[in-house]
């Protein structure tokens, strides 16, 4: 089978080569023209005026539009209608659109919106959370609460208590391609849109909105992002819109890119937090209460707030049985870029607020972090069923998904397994069940191959003996809930052509931004028909091919679209078989290897097609598929909002120097769950990659606002994501060797979000070396850059 072997990414030759083709690539027709935004100075105030006489002037400025001169709504939000493409009079952050030039270069157009002279009454901006709390600036009438239990009772009620805070910092995207779009004008006024974008579906109905046209007369094609994490799922809708416009305005194509500094002060980050804590604990550091509370700048527009908000809530538990808990979320609205979607969605703030009250309770008792970790872990499988678990051995009924008749992959009859049966003893927050728990042998496992307590013990000598240089381990977990969390986006469709010669051509509705999910979809068709990888193509995501789709996030691509694609696979194939079965008199049929062995007979695929082509069966399916099992109400704050739960554990040691607070991550070991693995390969990548991105955010990016809500990081020169230095320089990474429980494509697990979490580790090595340097707590804060840690030193010594 194609599945489970570790090939490298489909598109690595045109990668290095620098031949991969971007939106920005694409050849464009004679007379394209050129966009650019001008835009606001100001973070909140009213535009007044604006004179744009020096922009019609400028150098090959054919027009140049307003909010007043568009035809129709032209709304670029993904959630709440709040964010019109040009400003309608109030002016919200700096960098909001006020004007769009269309020219004949991008150059010129570039050029052009910076000689816009907008007359503006300038307002205090509210900036902070506190400035937010006191206007009582929110995005709903007041804070979400999700408990279970009883915190407060609890918390009177614990051995001890500690009461703390952690502030975390945003995080830029910093994708390699920056938003771009390119709109050409159809017959008729429909609209063919080339976007860089996550989300396809979400421009062709925003784009059709703002031409007020029918979602049928736009087309949107994607072929690959260069990067994305994110920052493509909604913020390239201005973009796409404004091209569509002028393209329709003009009759000519339409063509718009952000420059990097433009990129990083328009487009929206990942959402800051401040978190405070009241945790109550016995002496062993079983936590018996916890009250979070959850304190969130999202921006100037709703965007994708309040799922992103959810979902921290949601990971509020990371790995830890918590019986008496209450986390209370509060959705600040600000004057600054609107907050949206990045890789984790919520989660990783969450999961590091739970991993602070871990440490701050370790350093209070003098124990050592992991052991007051693994004192709050949920129970795994094993020790479920040891505890008294229900199993259930009945076979589990055929879907379709896994037990397709006759194939390249016969599969046995698939049996329950023991999380089938959801033991009531352990439940989130939010009253899932988990029942697929494997923290505590992944645990196991890395302790030993990290040689986690000798080298603990190393480093505790090394600090007694060292003045300077002090020296952290943490060894950290990930539990990180798969699925969309609005259960409607849960779902997903495929094209599949076979022609009469064997080459089969497909189409899904995921989105290449380079994690590889083009490669793994087309190793599970090539493993359902048996024939080799070269036999497969996908081709560009086109919304003219496959429908209603959601966007590639939620680490749910492989999930949904390989699932789709599996299931019109294994329809064709059924055809081809029952065809063969009538014609040869036999159901002995099995798709291997380029061939198809019927009976005793043996025939190419492509024989086989041509026959079925020939006696007129069709080769050409859709695949649909809907993840089961899941409901959720995020009002309540109760239900199964995900499918399954991926793991992992790292386990990190760094090294500060306690002059300058300088720091280094020396060693890092991760073991991380991929479930069966549909590519080795591919996943391991996206392990380093997640952990090197996380550890970056918890590190060395720091965004910063002035006082005038000015993004003043807004070039590499300034913002600093890691380097290739920046890595560990040992970096050992694993895969757990366990298949998923639950019914998914072959197995897998999804590998997109989980492994950023991984990063945690080193924040908390680092707060580990901290601790060697003092008595006192030293609440390091996030990110931890060579100041802050220079600052919690400070702290820890007072």
């Amino acid at each position: 089978m194609s599945v489970t072997k570790p090939l490298p990414h489909d598109a690595a030759p045109l990668h290095v080569t620098g031949a991969a083709r971007y939106v920005d690539d694409i050849p464009t027709p004679s007379g394209t023209l050129h966009l650019a935004f001008g835009t606001s100075a100001a973070a909140a105030g009213r535009l007044v005026g604006l004179t744009l006489d020096h922009v019609r002037a400028a150098p090959g400025v054919l027009d140049v539009l307003t909010a007043d001169d568009l035809e129709h709504d032209a709304d670029t939000s993904p959630s709440n209608h709040d964010e019109p493409l040009l400003c309608t009079g109030d002016i919200h952050f700096v960098g909001q659109p006020l004007f769009l030039v269309i020219a004949t270069s991008h150059l010129n157009a570039r050029y052009a919106a910076r000689v816009g002279e907008p007359e503006i009454i300038k307002s205090k901006p509210i900036l902070s959370i506190e400035d937010a709390l006191a206007a009582d600036a929110r995005f709903e009438d007041g804070p979400r609460i999700y408990q279970k239990g009883d915190a407060v009772a609890g918390l009177k009620e614990a051995v001890q208590t500690l009461s703390g805070s952690i502030t975390m910092g945003g995080q830029e995207h910093f994708y390699l391609e920056g938003q771009a779009a390119l709109a050409l004008p159809q017959d008729n006024g429909d609209m063919v849109v080339h976007s860089s974008t996550q989300h396809p579906t979400e421009i062709q109905h925003k784009v059709a909105h703002a031409l007020g046209k029918p979602m049928h007369a736009v087309r949107v094609e994607t072929r690959r992002m260069g990067g994305g994490f994110g920052g493509k799922e909604s913020q390239g809708n201005a973009l796409a819109v404004a091209c569509a416009i002028a393209a329709a305005r003009t009759g000519r194509p339409c063509k718009m890119r952000y420059d990097r500094d433009d990129d990083m002060i328009i487009t929206g980050k990942r959402h800051d937090f401040r978190i405070d804590y009241t945790v109550g604990f016995d002496d062993d550091g079983r936590l018996s209460a916890l009250d979070v509370t959850h304190y969130t700048r999202c921006g100037w527009s709703m965007d994708l707030s309040l799922p992103v908000a959810d979902r921290a809530m949601l990971h509020s538990d990371n790995a830890y049985h918590l019986d008496d808990i209450r986390i209370t979320s509060h959705r600040l609205r600000t004057n600054m870029c609107s907050a949206t979607a990045y890789r984790g969605f919520g989660g990783p703030q969450g999961m590091l607020g739970i991993e602070r009250v871990m440490d701050h309770v370790a350093q209070h008792l003098g124990r050592d972090p992991l052991d007051v970790r693994r004192a709050n872990y949920y129970a795994d499988v094993v020790q479920q069923r040891a505890a008294g678990a229900a199993i259930d051995n009945r076979p589990i009924p055929d879907t379709g998904a896994d037990n397709a008749s006759r194939g390249a992959d016969p599969a046995p009859t698939q049996y329950r397994r023991d999380t089938d049966v959801a033991p009531t003893r352990q439940t989130t927050p939010y009253h899932q069940p988990v029942t697929d728990c494997i923290i505590n042998a992944m645990t196991d496992r890395l302790m030993g191959s990290s040689s986690y307590e000798e080298r603990r013990a190393l480093i505790a000598d090394w600090n007694m003996a060292q003045p300077v240089l002090k020296r952290g381990i943490a060894l950290t977990p990930v539990k990180f809930g798969i699925s969309f969390t609005l259960t409607h986006l849960n779902q997903a469709g495929a094209l599949v052509h076979v022609y009469q010669d064997g080459s089969i051509h497909l189409n899904h509705g995921g989105t290449e931004m380079g994690q590889g999910l083009f490669q793994k979809v087309a190793q599970v068709a090539a493993s359902r028909f048996g024939v080799p990888l070269e036999m497969v193509k996908i081709t560009a995501t086109d919304t003219g091919k496959v429908p209603n789709t959601s966007a590639t996030a939620a680490s749910s691509g492989s999930d949904l679209n390989g699932m789709a694609v599996q299931n019109a696979c294994d329809e064709i194939r059924t055809r081809i078989t029952d065809h063969l079965a009538e014609r040869h008199q036999t159901r002995d049929i099995t798709f291997l290897d380029g061939k198809v062995l019927i009976g005793n007979e043996e025939i190419t695929f492509a024989r086989a097609a041509a026959s079925a082509y020939e006696n007129r069966i069709s080769l050409s399916a859709t695949g649909y598929y809907k993840t089961p099992e899941i409901e959720w109400d995020r009002i309540a704050g109760k239900g199964r909002p995900f499918f399954y739960f991926a793991y992992g554990v790292a386990c990190t040691e760094v090294v500060i120097d306690t002059l300058t607070g300088e720091n280094r991550i020396l060693r890092t070991d991760i073991l991380h769950d991929a479930g069966a693995s549909l590519n080795p390969a591919l996943d391991i990548g996206q392990i380093e990659g997640g952990y090197v991105q996380g550890a970056g955010w918890l590190t060395t990016e720091e965004l910063v606002w002035d006082a005038d809500g000015v993004l003043k990081t807004h070039a590499p020169s300034t913002y600093k994501i890691p380097a290739c230095s920046d890595r560990p320089d040992v970096f050992n990474v694993a895969l757990w060797d366990q298949e998923n429980p639950a019914q998914t494509v072959y197995r897998s697990k999804a590998v997109g979000e989980p492994p950023f979490m991984l990063g945690i580790s080193a924040f908390m090595a680092l707060s580990d070396a901290i601790a060697a340097c003092g008595p006192a707590f030293g609440d390091v804060q996030a990110p931890a850059t060579a100041e802050e840690v220079l600052r919690a030193i400070a702290r820890t010594r007072s």
